[in-house]
Protein backbone atom coordinates (compact mmCIF):
# COMPACT_ATOMS: atom_id res chain seq x y z
CA UNK A 1 0.00 0.00 0.00
CA UNK A 2 1.59 3.16 -0.89
CA UNK A 3 2.02 6.51 1.32
CA UNK A 4 -0.60 8.37 -0.56
CA UNK A 5 -3.49 7.43 -3.10
CA UNK A 6 -2.51 8.69 -6.41
CA UNK A 7 -4.58 9.45 -9.46
CA UNK A 8 -3.53 7.41 -12.30
CA UNK A 9 -4.20 8.63 -15.78
CA UNK A 10 -3.81 5.66 -18.23
CA UNK A 11 -3.50 6.11 -22.31
CA UNK A 12 -4.37 3.59 -24.71
CA UNK A 13 -4.44 3.11 -28.11
CA UNK A 14 -7.70 1.09 -28.22
CA UNK A 15 -10.59 0.93 -26.05
CA UNK A 16 -10.17 -1.51 -23.10
CA UNK A 17 -13.06 -3.22 -24.00
CA UNK A 18 -11.02 -4.20 -27.40
CA UNK A 19 -10.05 -7.60 -28.32
CA UNK A 20 -5.45 -7.74 -27.56
CA UNK A 21 -3.26 -8.55 -24.52
CA UNK A 22 -2.70 -4.85 -23.75
CA UNK A 23 -5.98 -4.03 -23.05
CA UNK A 24 -6.60 -7.36 -20.99
CA UNK A 25 -3.55 -6.03 -18.94
CA UNK A 26 -4.62 -2.38 -18.64
CA UNK A 27 -8.05 -3.69 -17.10
CA UNK A 28 -6.19 -5.55 -14.79
CA UNK A 29 -3.53 -2.97 -13.98
CA UNK A 30 -6.94 -0.55 -13.36
CA UNK A 31 -8.23 -3.12 -11.26
CA UNK A 32 -5.80 -3.39 -8.91
CA UNK A 33 -4.17 -0.31 -8.65
CA UNK A 34 -8.33 0.62 -7.00
CA UNK A 35 -8.35 -2.18 -4.93
CA UNK A 36 -5.35 -0.90 -3.50
CA UNK A 37 -6.71 2.50 -3.09
CA UNK A 38 -5.69 4.61 -6.18
CA UNK A 39 -8.28 6.13 -8.85
CA UNK A 40 -7.00 5.18 -12.39
CA UNK A 41 -8.61 7.19 -15.50
CA UNK A 42 -8.65 5.49 -19.04
CA UNK A 43 -8.15 7.81 -22.10
CA UNK A 44 -8.78 6.08 -25.01
CA UNK A 45 -10.50 5.83 -28.49
CA UNK A 46 -14.50 5.09 -28.42
CA UNK A 47 -15.60 1.84 -29.73
CA UNK A 48 -17.67 1.16 -32.83
CA UNK A 49 -19.79 -1.85 -34.02
CA UNK A 50 -21.79 -4.03 -31.99
CA UNK A 51 -19.66 -4.40 -29.18
CA UNK A 52 -19.95 -1.05 -28.21
CA UNK A 53 -21.51 -0.34 -24.89
CA UNK A 54 -24.11 1.50 -24.69
CA UNK A 55 -23.71 2.76 -21.05
CA UNK A 56 -20.05 4.07 -21.24
CA UNK A 57 -17.63 3.29 -17.99
CA UNK A 58 -17.43 6.22 -15.86
CA UNK A 59 -13.41 5.40 -15.48
CA UNK A 60 -12.81 6.39 -19.05
CA UNK A 61 -12.55 9.11 -21.23
CA UNK A 62 -13.73 7.73 -24.64
CA UNK A 63 -12.85 10.09 -27.44
CA UNK A 64 -13.71 10.99 -30.29
CA UNK A 65 -12.59 7.99 -32.59
CA UNK A 66 -13.35 6.75 -36.32
CA UNK A 67 -13.47 2.90 -36.64
CA UNK A 68 -9.95 1.32 -38.91
CA UNK A 69 -10.71 -1.90 -39.03
CA UNK A 70 -13.68 -3.42 -41.31
CA UNK A 71 -14.99 -5.41 -38.31
CA UNK A 72 -15.14 -1.96 -36.40
CA UNK A 73 -13.65 -3.76 -33.32
CA UNK A 74 -10.42 -1.08 -33.54
CA UNK A 75 -10.75 2.73 -33.84
CA UNK A 76 -8.23 5.70 -33.57
CA UNK A 77 -8.27 9.42 -32.27
CA UNK A 78 -6.59 11.67 -33.97
CA UNK A 79 -3.67 14.03 -32.14
CA UNK A 80 -4.61 17.51 -32.63
CA UNK A 81 -6.36 20.58 -30.65
CA UNK A 82 -9.95 19.60 -31.21
CA UNK A 83 -8.76 16.38 -29.27
CA UNK A 84 -6.62 18.10 -26.95
CA UNK A 85 -9.80 20.44 -25.94
CA UNK A 86 -12.16 17.04 -25.75
CA UNK A 87 -9.78 15.93 -23.21
CA UNK A 88 -9.39 18.99 -21.02
CA UNK A 89 -13.11 19.65 -20.71
CA UNK A 90 -13.36 15.68 -19.62
CA UNK A 91 -10.50 15.72 -17.27
CA UNK A 92 -12.28 19.39 -15.62
CA UNK A 93 -14.55 16.67 -13.29
CA UNK A 94 -12.05 14.61 -11.92
CA UNK A 95 -9.48 14.62 -9.56
CA UNK A 96 -6.06 16.56 -9.71
CA UNK A 97 -4.16 13.73 -11.78
CA UNK A 98 -0.17 12.83 -10.29
CA UNK A 99 0.95 10.86 -13.16
CA UNK A 100 0.44 9.90 -16.47
CA UNK A 101 1.10 6.28 -17.50
CA UNK A 102 1.42 5.78 -21.43
CA UNK A 103 0.27 1.89 -22.60
CA UNK A 104 0.26 3.24 -26.29
CA UNK A 105 2.17 3.47 -29.12
CA UNK A 106 0.89 5.50 -31.72
CA UNK A 107 -2.01 8.19 -31.27
CA UNK A 108 -2.60 7.57 -27.31
CA UNK A 109 1.36 8.29 -26.64
CA UNK A 110 1.07 11.29 -28.64
CA UNK A 111 -2.46 12.26 -27.30
CA UNK A 112 -1.57 11.82 -23.88
CA UNK A 113 2.28 13.46 -24.04
CA UNK A 114 0.23 16.24 -25.04
CA UNK A 115 -2.04 16.26 -22.25
CA UNK A 116 1.32 15.85 -19.87
CA UNK A 117 2.97 18.38 -21.36
CA UNK A 118 0.26 20.67 -21.29
CA UNK A 119 -0.09 20.21 -17.25
CA UNK A 120 3.23 19.48 -16.05
CA UNK A 121 2.11 15.92 -15.44
CA UNK A 122 5.37 13.22 -14.93
CA UNK A 123 4.80 10.28 -17.37
CA UNK A 124 5.51 6.23 -17.25
CA UNK A 125 5.23 4.49 -20.14
CA UNK A 126 4.90 0.88 -21.14
CA UNK A 127 6.27 0.11 -24.19
CA UNK A 128 3.69 -2.99 -25.33
CA UNK A 129 4.90 -2.68 -28.97
CA UNK A 130 7.91 -3.88 -31.26
CA UNK A 131 6.52 -1.21 -34.12
CA UNK A 132 8.92 -1.81 -36.34
CA UNK A 133 8.66 -5.91 -36.00
CA UNK A 134 5.03 -5.31 -36.54
CA UNK A 135 4.88 -2.96 -39.20
CA UNK A 136 6.94 -5.77 -41.00
CA UNK A 137 4.36 -8.66 -40.86
CA UNK A 138 1.46 -6.47 -41.96
CA UNK A 139 2.88 -4.48 -45.24
CA UNK A 140 5.74 -5.07 -47.42
CA UNK A 141 6.02 -1.15 -47.42
CA UNK A 142 7.05 -1.09 -43.59
CA UNK A 143 10.05 1.42 -44.52
CA UNK A 144 8.19 4.10 -46.17
CA UNK A 145 5.28 3.61 -43.15
CA UNK A 146 7.81 3.85 -40.63
CA UNK A 147 9.16 6.96 -42.16
CA UNK A 148 5.71 8.46 -42.24
CA UNK A 149 4.73 7.29 -38.77
CA UNK A 150 7.88 9.08 -37.28
CA UNK A 151 6.61 12.30 -39.46
CA UNK A 152 3.83 12.16 -37.75
CA UNK A 153 5.36 12.20 -34.06
CA UNK A 154 6.74 14.78 -34.87
CA UNK A 155 4.28 17.23 -35.82
CA UNK A 156 1.90 15.81 -33.68
CA UNK A 157 4.44 16.10 -30.51
CA UNK A 158 5.82 19.68 -32.22
CA UNK A 159 7.21 21.48 -28.93
CA UNK A 160 7.06 18.22 -26.93
CA UNK A 161 10.56 16.23 -26.32
CA UNK A 162 9.90 13.55 -28.95
CA UNK A 163 9.93 16.23 -31.83
CA UNK A 164 13.57 16.46 -31.80
CA UNK A 165 14.14 13.24 -31.99
CA UNK A 166 15.53 11.94 -35.43
CA UNK A 167 15.52 9.42 -37.88
CA UNK A 168 13.06 7.12 -39.56
CA UNK A 169 13.18 3.13 -38.77
CA UNK A 170 10.83 1.82 -35.63
CA UNK A 171 13.14 2.38 -32.80
CA UNK A 172 13.60 6.17 -33.61
CA UNK A 173 9.87 6.04 -33.42
CA UNK A 174 10.17 4.11 -29.98
CA UNK A 175 13.03 6.63 -28.73
CA UNK A 176 10.77 9.75 -29.97
CA UNK A 177 7.68 8.74 -27.91
CA UNK A 178 9.78 7.72 -24.73
CA UNK A 179 11.76 10.44 -24.55
CA UNK A 180 9.48 12.65 -22.47
CA UNK A 181 9.35 9.82 -19.91
CA UNK A 182 10.43 10.10 -16.70
CA UNK A 183 10.31 6.26 -16.40
CA UNK A 184 10.06 3.34 -19.15
CA UNK A 185 8.74 -0.56 -18.62
CA UNK A 186 8.72 -3.14 -20.40
CA UNK A 187 6.80 -6.52 -20.16
CA UNK A 188 9.75 -8.64 -20.77
CA UNK A 189 13.52 -8.84 -19.93
CA UNK A 190 14.31 -9.30 -23.45
CA UNK A 191 12.40 -6.57 -25.05
CA UNK A 192 13.87 -4.18 -22.01
CA UNK A 193 16.79 -5.04 -22.86
CA UNK A 194 16.66 -4.37 -26.78
CA UNK A 195 15.11 -0.90 -25.88
CA UNK A 196 17.93 -0.52 -23.84
CA UNK A 197 20.59 -1.42 -26.68
CA UNK A 198 18.55 0.50 -29.49
CA UNK A 199 19.24 3.64 -27.18
CA UNK A 200 14.88 4.27 -26.76
CA UNK A 201 15.52 4.52 -22.81
CA UNK A 202 17.66 3.64 -19.80
CA UNK A 203 17.37 1.61 -17.10
CA UNK A 204 14.32 -0.58 -18.74
CA UNK A 205 12.18 -1.37 -16.13
CA UNK A 206 10.83 -4.80 -16.14
CA UNK A 207 7.01 -5.36 -15.06
CA UNK A 208 5.82 -8.12 -16.59
CA UNK A 209 2.39 -8.58 -17.40
CA UNK A 210 -0.21 -10.34 -14.72
CA UNK A 211 -2.97 -12.59 -14.76
CA UNK A 212 -5.87 -12.13 -12.15
CA UNK A 213 -5.19 -13.59 -8.76
CA UNK A 214 -8.63 -13.98 -7.69
CA UNK A 215 -9.76 -15.54 -11.54
CA UNK A 216 -6.58 -17.96 -11.61
CA UNK A 217 -7.60 -19.52 -8.10
CA UNK A 218 -11.26 -19.85 -9.25
CA UNK A 219 -9.84 -21.76 -12.72
CA UNK A 220 -7.46 -23.91 -10.84
CA UNK A 221 -10.18 -24.79 -7.97
CA UNK A 222 -12.60 -25.71 -10.81
CA UNK A 223 -10.16 -27.50 -12.74
CA UNK A 224 -10.00 -31.49 -12.61
CA UNK A 225 -7.55 -33.11 -9.99
CA UNK A 226 -6.55 -35.76 -13.20
CA UNK A 227 -5.92 -34.93 -17.16
CA UNK A 228 -9.25 -36.41 -18.75
CA UNK A 229 -8.46 -39.17 -20.87
CA UNK A 230 -8.57 -38.57 -24.36
CA UNK A 231 -6.21 -37.63 -27.04
CA UNK A 232 -3.92 -34.37 -26.79
CA UNK A 233 -5.56 -31.20 -26.45
CA UNK A 234 -4.15 -28.38 -28.11
CA UNK A 235 -5.19 -24.80 -27.74
CA UNK A 236 -4.29 -21.60 -30.02
CA UNK A 237 -5.67 -18.19 -29.39
CA UNK A 238 -5.26 -14.81 -30.30
CA UNK A 239 -5.61 -12.22 -33.10
CA UNK A 240 -5.85 -14.02 -36.60
CA UNK A 241 -3.43 -11.75 -38.16
CA UNK A 242 -0.50 -12.18 -39.98
CA UNK A 243 2.26 -11.64 -37.13
CA UNK A 244 0.35 -14.37 -35.32
CA UNK A 245 1.48 -16.79 -37.79
CA UNK A 246 -1.51 -18.47 -37.46
CA UNK A 247 -1.67 -20.10 -40.88
CA UNK A 248 1.61 -21.62 -41.20
CA UNK A 249 0.65 -23.04 -37.83
CA UNK A 250 -2.42 -24.85 -38.96
CA UNK A 251 -0.36 -26.04 -42.16
CA UNK A 252 1.99 -27.46 -39.81
CA UNK A 253 -0.33 -28.89 -37.97
CA UNK A 254 -1.98 -30.76 -40.70
CA UNK A 255 1.11 -31.84 -42.19
CA UNK A 256 1.95 -33.23 -38.89
CA UNK A 257 -0.51 -35.84 -38.90
CA UNK A 258 -0.64 -35.94 -34.79
CA UNK A 259 -3.79 -37.47 -33.80
CA UNK A 260 -4.60 -34.63 -31.16
CA UNK A 261 -7.65 -32.33 -30.85
CA UNK A 262 -6.97 -28.59 -31.44
CA UNK A 263 -9.36 -25.47 -30.28
CA UNK A 264 -8.54 -22.27 -31.90
CA UNK A 265 -9.95 -19.22 -29.68
CA UNK A 266 -10.17 -15.49 -31.39
CA UNK A 267 -11.22 -13.80 -34.12
CA UNK A 268 -9.49 -11.42 -37.10
CA UNK A 269 -9.48 -11.22 -40.74
CA UNK A 270 -7.68 -14.47 -41.31
CA UNK A 271 -10.40 -16.53 -39.87
CA UNK A 272 -11.73 -17.40 -43.70
CA UNK A 273 -8.38 -18.73 -44.52
CA UNK A 274 -7.73 -20.54 -41.33
CA UNK A 275 -10.90 -22.36 -41.66
CA UNK A 276 -10.03 -23.04 -44.95
CA UNK A 277 -6.70 -24.68 -44.20
CA UNK A 278 -8.87 -27.47 -41.84
CA UNK A 279 -11.80 -28.06 -43.56
CA UNK A 280 -13.31 -31.34 -42.75
CA UNK A 281 -10.90 -32.08 -39.77
CA UNK A 282 -13.66 -32.88 -36.88
CA UNK A 283 -10.62 -32.73 -34.69
CA UNK A 284 -10.41 -28.31 -35.12
CA UNK A 285 -12.87 -26.10 -33.67
CA UNK A 286 -12.82 -22.45 -33.64
CA UNK A 287 -14.61 -20.94 -30.81
CA UNK A 288 -14.64 -17.46 -31.69
CA UNK A 289 -14.06 -14.82 -29.45
CA UNK A 290 -14.58 -15.54 -24.99
CA UNK A 291 -14.24 -14.18 -22.10
CA UNK A 292 -11.20 -13.49 -20.16
CA UNK A 293 -12.50 -16.07 -17.40
CA UNK A 294 -13.73 -18.44 -20.21
CA UNK A 295 -10.41 -17.97 -21.71
CA UNK A 296 -8.59 -19.08 -19.20
CA UNK A 297 -10.63 -22.07 -18.24
CA UNK A 298 -9.67 -23.44 -21.88
CA UNK A 299 -6.60 -23.19 -21.23
CA UNK A 300 -6.32 -24.68 -18.25
CA UNK A 301 -8.62 -27.48 -19.52
CA UNK A 302 -5.59 -28.29 -22.21
CA UNK A 303 -2.50 -30.17 -22.32
CA UNK A 304 -0.34 -27.29 -24.11
CA UNK A 305 -0.64 -24.21 -25.85
CA UNK A 306 0.50 -23.58 -28.62
CA UNK A 307 2.27 -19.89 -29.40
CA UNK A 308 3.73 -19.09 -32.87
CA UNK A 309 4.30 -15.71 -33.64
CA UNK A 310 8.52 -15.07 -34.19
CA UNK A 311 10.04 -12.13 -33.03
CA UNK A 312 7.04 -10.04 -32.69
CA UNK A 313 5.75 -10.59 -29.00
CA UNK A 314 7.33 -8.01 -26.17
CA UNK A 315 5.53 -10.64 -23.72
CA UNK A 316 3.29 -12.77 -25.29
CA UNK A 317 1.26 -13.22 -22.54
CA UNK A 318 -0.79 -16.74 -23.38
CA UNK A 319 2.47 -18.71 -22.63
CA UNK A 320 2.74 -17.26 -19.30
CA UNK A 321 -1.17 -17.08 -18.02
CA UNK A 322 -0.89 -20.80 -19.36
CA UNK A 323 2.03 -21.59 -17.26
CA UNK A 324 0.79 -19.81 -13.95
CA UNK A 325 -2.33 -22.71 -14.48
CA UNK A 326 -0.13 -25.53 -14.98
CA UNK A 327 -0.46 -26.23 -18.73
CA UNK A 328 3.10 -25.93 -20.55
CA UNK A 329 3.30 -24.60 -24.25
CA UNK A 330 4.94 -25.45 -27.74
CA UNK A 331 6.88 -21.71 -28.14
CA UNK A 332 8.20 -20.96 -31.98
CA UNK A 333 9.76 -17.61 -29.94
CA UNK A 334 12.93 -18.20 -28.33
CA UNK A 335 13.15 -14.90 -26.59
CA UNK A 336 9.51 -16.01 -24.81
CA UNK A 337 10.85 -19.67 -24.13
CA UNK A 338 14.03 -18.42 -22.58
CA UNK A 339 12.06 -16.06 -20.16
CA UNK A 340 9.90 -18.93 -19.40
CA UNK A 341 12.60 -20.47 -18.55
CA UNK A 342 11.43 -24.35 -18.25
CA UNK A 343 7.69 -26.07 -18.33
CA UNK A 344 7.53 -25.38 -22.58
CA UNK A 345 8.53 -27.50 -26.08
CA UNK A 346 10.71 -25.26 -27.41
CA UNK A 347 10.30 -24.97 -31.40
CA UNK A 348 13.87 -25.08 -33.55
CA UNK A 349 14.39 -22.81 -37.10
CA UNK A 350 13.13 -19.22 -35.35
CA UNK A 351 16.24 -17.81 -37.08
CA UNK A 352 15.72 -20.08 -40.91
CA UNK A 353 13.39 -19.93 -43.61
CA UNK A 354 9.96 -20.35 -43.33
CA UNK A 355 10.07 -23.92 -44.67
CA UNK A 356 12.37 -24.79 -41.94
CA UNK A 357 10.49 -23.17 -39.01
CA UNK A 358 7.62 -25.11 -40.67
CA UNK A 359 9.40 -28.02 -40.14
CA UNK A 360 10.92 -27.45 -37.12
CA UNK A 361 7.11 -26.90 -35.94
CA UNK A 362 6.07 -30.30 -37.31
CA UNK A 363 8.72 -32.20 -35.75
CA UNK A 364 7.98 -30.31 -32.09
CA UNK A 365 3.90 -30.80 -32.25
CA UNK A 366 4.34 -34.56 -32.98
CA UNK A 367 7.47 -34.77 -29.67
CA UNK A 368 4.03 -32.62 -27.99
CA UNK A 369 1.75 -35.21 -28.46
CA UNK A 370 4.01 -38.23 -27.86
CA UNK A 371 4.47 -36.81 -24.36
CA UNK A 372 1.82 -35.80 -23.45
CA UNK A 373 0.02 -38.98 -24.76
CA UNK A 374 2.72 -40.94 -22.68
CA UNK A 375 2.28 -38.68 -19.67
CA UNK A 376 5.64 -37.03 -19.83
CA UNK A 377 4.44 -33.53 -20.80
CA UNK A 378 7.01 -30.74 -19.09
CA UNK A 379 5.73 -29.00 -15.96
CA UNK A 380 6.09 -25.20 -15.69
CA UNK A 381 8.17 -23.69 -13.24
CA UNK A 382 6.48 -22.05 -10.00
CA UNK A 383 8.10 -19.25 -9.76
CA UNK A 384 6.54 -18.00 -12.92
CA UNK A 385 2.81 -19.04 -11.63
CA UNK A 386 3.57 -17.08 -8.39
CA UNK A 387 5.73 -13.71 -9.93
CA UNK A 388 2.90 -13.49 -12.98
CA UNK A 389 -0.22 -12.38 -10.19
CA UNK A 390 -1.26 -9.42 -10.80
CA UNK A 391 -1.04 -8.17 -7.19
CA UNK A 392 2.49 -8.57 -7.77
CA UNK A 393 2.88 -7.01 -10.44
CA UNK A 394 0.98 -3.86 -9.31
CA UNK A 395 2.82 -3.84 -6.55
CA UNK A 396 5.97 -3.23 -8.62
CA UNK A 397 4.44 -0.96 -11.07
CA UNK A 398 3.17 1.12 -8.09
CA UNK A 399 7.46 1.32 -6.86
CA UNK A 400 7.89 2.55 -10.18
CA UNK A 401 5.13 5.83 -10.10
CA UNK A 402 6.73 6.25 -6.53
CA UNK A 403 9.94 6.69 -7.27
CA UNK A 404 8.75 9.06 -10.44
CA UNK A 405 7.27 11.31 -8.15
CA UNK A 406 9.59 11.38 -5.84
CA UNK A 407 12.22 12.16 -8.18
Amino acid sequence: MTARAMHIVFFGDQHLDSLGGAQVSMRLQREFLERAGHTVTVVAPKMHGSRASDAPDPANVDLPSVPITVDREYSMSWPGRATDRFLDRAMTHRPPVDLVHLQADFWGAFIGHRYAARHGIPVVHTMHNRVDVGIAAVTPLHRPVLGALNLWRRRALHGVASSRVDGSDGWAFLRGIASGASAVTAPSTHFARRLEEHGVFSPVDVVWNGIDDDVREETLASAPAERAPGRPRFVWLGRMSPEKRLLPFLQAFVESGVDADLEIIGGGAQRPAAEKIVAGMANVRFVGKLSYQDTLARIAAADALVQTSIGFETQGMTPFEAATLGTPSVISDPDIAAELGGGLWAVPGAAGTEEQRKAGLIDTLRRAASDIAAGDAPVPMREVSEAFRQSSRTAAMIEVYERVLAG
